[in-house]
């Protein structure tokens, strides 16, 4: 088998000849490098597993030598050995995609364990058995999609809480349990919720569990599936639709690791990574005050954008291959491919629904196929009959909120507090829903038939 290869920089001559011996004994081969210029000349005529480099050095230093290979093969796990005054560089610097850091005098077995880690996530030799599967279901032969599993494997490693940014329909789950699968907490579970899809006055008690007795019809202890994830990983999915209170919880149990069942006087600690993703714009969210700013920052440590369909054209064939094989099983059909025509045409679809719409329009060809290949006839029907004005969930609720919102201003024309009587709810929440459809009650009062933006 072939020894993981790490690239080691440091311009200590003593220090690395040390360092040298230590991981040959431990099984890694090793090229040393007494500088930055010289480790990025290694680097263009052979790809190492990993790169461990000092952060001080003459000339480009550990951080501007990170930066580079970064910007290079944001793939490649890079370790760096730091002084205690320079701990805070690496730290922020592990937010950009930094593997980990060390600080001098250094601790052998955690060195070894820690480029262990790197290199079965770098490619090396240990990862080969488990390259496929951590990213089972994820179909792609976009460039632009391999550098984002590439960013995604990496962050796999970290326990930094990690957002997911896409469209709806794009495979934000999908890639949030291929993280998983990636992760050291691969053996634990995967627990996944979506905050847009639950009542408001449930989602707390979904989360944190609650105790018997609670409120009405809790009978028994619920223990939440945060504490039902202990270890693993827990997946919030359109995070950008949870409630503004339970936000303040989210925000406390990021900042404490621990959580409290609603009815309870108790705080439980947790062991879990947060993973979350919307579709949503919550930069925007932030400025009309429907998404707090400091949960924000704390989910968003770490950043992934899954691009839209429309942007991976190159995925289509592979994608309609893909789920034309799950759909002949499960309909036991004899399908195997596509007229030429028909495959044009999905390649052209605009596709606002995504990997999602795609794959309810080849569900529907494949339930009335006739044939074995897919004709041009039936995907021209499925476009037709999946049109491009089907929205998101999250986008149909708020138009309703809105509406429903027009309609109370004018029964009550114009008087939040009546407003906030006929729809039992308080004047303070009434005064915030309004701010966030922009809707102004003076507007109500001037006309018995207001026609507001």
């Amino acid at each position: 088998m072939k020894k993981p290869v790490i690239l080691l920089v440091d311009d200590d001559a003593a220090l690395r000849a040390l360092i040298a011996l230590r991981l040959e004994g431990n099984g890694f081969e090793v090229t040393a490098v007494d500088n930055g210029e010289a480790a990025l000349a290694a680097l263009a005529q052979a790809r190492p597993d990993a790169v461990l480099t000092d952060i001080q050095m003459p000339g480009m230093d550990g951080m501007a030598l990170f930066r580079a290979i970064h910007a290079r093969d944001p793939a490649l796990p890079v370790i760096v050995l730091t002084a205690h005054g320079t701990i805070p560089d690496a730290v922020a610097a592990t937010q950009q995609g930094l593997f980990g850091y060390l600080t001098k005098p250094y601790d052998p077995p955690t060195l070894i364990e820690l480029l262990n880690r790197a290199t079965r996530l770098g490619g090396g030799p240990a990862a080969e058995d488990g390259d496929a599967a951590w990213r089972a279901g994820v179909v792609t032969a976009s460039a632009n999609m391999e550098r984002l599993l590439a960013e995604a494997r990496l962050a796999a490693q970290s326990e930094a809480p990690l957002l997911i940014l896409g469209e709806s329909g794009t495979g934000k789950e999908v890639l949030a349990r291929a993280i998983h699968r990636a992760s050291p907490r691969y053996r634990a579970p995967f627990v996944a919720i979506n905050c847009g899809a639950i009542p408001a006055e449930l989602l707390e008690s979904e989360l944190f569990g609650h105790i018997k007795g609670a409120f009405t019809g809790a009978a028994r202890d619920h223990a939440g599936l945060f504490l039902s994830a202990e270890g693993g990983t827990v997946f919030l999915d359109e995070i950008g639709d949870m409630p503004a209170p339970l936000q303040v919880k989210l925000l406390r149990v990021l900042q404490e690791r621990e959580i409290r069942p609603v009815g309870s006087t108790e705080a439980r600690a947790i062991d879990v990574r947060i993973l979350s993703a919307t579709h949503r714009d919550l930069e925007a969210a932030i400025v009309d005050g429907s998404f707090r700013e400091d949960l924000y920052y704390r989910l968003n440590v770490v950043g992934l954008s899954l691009p839209p369909l429309r942007d991976r054209r190159e995925d289509i064939p592979l994608l309609a291959q893909h789920f034309l094989s799950e759909l002949a099983e499960k309909y036991r059909r004899p399908l195997s491919g596509f007229a030429p025509d028909a495959l044009d045409m999905l390649v052209r679809a605009d596709w606002p629904g995504n990997i999602r719409q795609l794959r309810n329009v080849l569900e529907q060809c494949c339930a009335l196929a006739t044939t074995s290949t897919i004709p041009a006839s039936l995907v021209a029907r499925a476009l037709r009959d999946k049109p491009a004005d089907i929205r998101p969930l999250a986008e149909a609720r708020a138009e309703f909120e809105r509406d429903y919102l027009v309609t109370l201003l004018k029964l009550a024309r114009g008087q939040v507090s009546e407003v906030a009587r006929l729809a039992g709810r308080n004047r303070t929440e009434v005064y915030r829903l309004l701010q966030r459809h922009q809707l102004n009650p003076a507007l109500f009062k001037a006309s018995d038939d207001p026609s507001p933006n």
